[in-house]
C-alpha cells in the first residue's frame, strides 16, 4: 500500500495568505499553480490511500477552509482522508478541533506554529494536544521547505516539541520534511520517542538534501519512523516516488554512503495508517467497540 502523508489544496492561492504569491515562487512553483481538487485527484492516482491538510493562519490572515477539504475527501472517501487545520490562536480553537474531529472526513489536526505565530509549548496549543491524545488524532505538524515571511521561524525547531511529547507520551506526532532545515534535532526526536513520526514532503524536489536527510535517518536508525508525501501541489506523487527510488544518482561515481533500496521501498510502501492510528469510514464504530472492551 502506498500511502501520501503530505498534500494540499486550495481552490486559489490568495487562500494561503498575505504573501503567497513570493511565497510560491520562494517553493519553485508558478504564481498560478494549478492545486484544485480534479488536479490533485489527478495528481493522487498512484497513491491508495492520501491525507489532504487544511491550512489555516490568522496571523498571515491565510485559510484553505476545512469544509473545503471536507467536501472534496466525502466525495472520494475511498482514497482520500481529511486532516483539519485548527489555530491554536483562535479562541475556538478547541472547540473547533474537537466538532472536527466529530466529522467522518478528518482523522487528525494539523498546526503550523511558525505560519500560526505560536510557541510549541503555548498553553492554548497544550490544550489541543491533550484533546488529539485523548482522541487517539495525530497531529501533523507543518514546517515546510520555506518559511512565510511574517512567520516566526523560531517556533519551527523540532526540539521545541520534545516536552510535548514527555508530556504527552500517547500523542502522535508527524513532523513534516525531515524538520528542514533542522533534520538532525528531527531525527534525534524520531529516535527519542515512539509516537513522534515524520515525512519528507518537500525533500524530494530537493536530490542533495533528500540524500544527506535520508542517508542520517539510516545511520540512527529511524528509518522506520520517516512517512512518504509528496507535497502536492508542488510534487506529484509519481514523481516523488521516481525521486526516492533515483536518491543515490547525486553520489554516483563517490565512496558516499546510500541508503538500502529496500528500506526506500519500505517507506515508500509504508502502512501509514496503521502507524498512525487511523481508522477509515467505517472502521470507527469498531475502533470505539474496542476501546470499550479495554475499559
Amino acid at each position: 500500500m502506498i500511502v501520501d502523508c503530505h498534500t494540499h489544496i486550495w481552490s486559489d492561492a490568495s487562500q494561503l495568505g498575505d504573501d503567497a504569491q513570493a511565497y510560491l515562487v520562494r517553493q519553485g512553483g508558478p504564481q498560478n499553480l494549478d492545486a484544485s481538487p480534479s488536479e490533485h485527484a489527478q495528481a493522487a492516482q498512484c497513491a491508495d490511500k492520501t491525507l489532504v491538510l487544511g491550512y489555516r493562519s490568522v496571523h498571515l490572515g491565510a485559510e484553505v477552509p476545512n469544509d473545503f477539504v471536507a467536501e472534496y475527501v466525502a466525495a472520494n472517501s475511498e482514497r482520500m482522508i481529511g486532516i483539519a487545520a485548527v489555530d491554536p490562536t483562535d479562541p475556538d480553537a478547541l472547540r473547533q478541533a474537537d466538532d472536527l474531529l466529530d466529522r467522518s472526513e478528518f482523522r487528525g489536526l494539523t498546526l503550523a506554529p511558525c505560519a500560526q505565530n505560536f510557541h510549541p509549548t503555548d498553553s492554548r496549543a497544550m490544550e489541543l494536544y491533550e484533546l488529539a491524545s485523548r482522541r487517539r488524532a495525530p497531529i501533523l505538524i507543518e514546517q515546510g521547505t520555506h518559511f512565510p515571511a511574517r512567520g516566526s521561524m523560531g517556533f519551527a525547531r523540532p526540539l521545541l516539541l520534545d516536552e510535548i511529547a514527555r508530556e504527552f507520551p500517547d500523542l502522535t506526532l508527524v513532523i513534516s520534511s525531515l524538520g528542514l532545515p533542522w533534520m538532525e534535532e528531527c531525527i534525534a526526536l524520531l529516535g527519542k520517542h515512539p509516537r513522534v513520526f515524520s515525512d519528507i514532503a518537500g525533500l524530494v524536489r530537493r536530490p542533495w538534501e533528500a540524500y544527506n536527510a535520508l542517508v542520517l535517518a539510516h545511520q540512527f536508525n529511524v528509518m522506520d519512523k520517516v512517512l512518504f508525501g509528496s507535497d502536492f501541489p508542488y510534487f506529484t506523487a509519481a514523481k516523488a516516488i521516481e525521486a526516492i527510488y533515483r536518491l543515490h544518482e547525486v553520489t554516483q561515481g563517490t565512496n558516499l554512503p546510500g541508503v538500502p533500496r529496500e528500506t526506500l521501498r519500505s517507506m515508500v510502501e509504508r502502512d501509514a495508517l496503521g502507524v498512525l492510528g487511523i481508522a477509515l469510514p467505517g472502521e470507527q464504530e469498531v475502533s470505539s467497540t474496542e476501546q470499550e472492551e479495554e475499559i
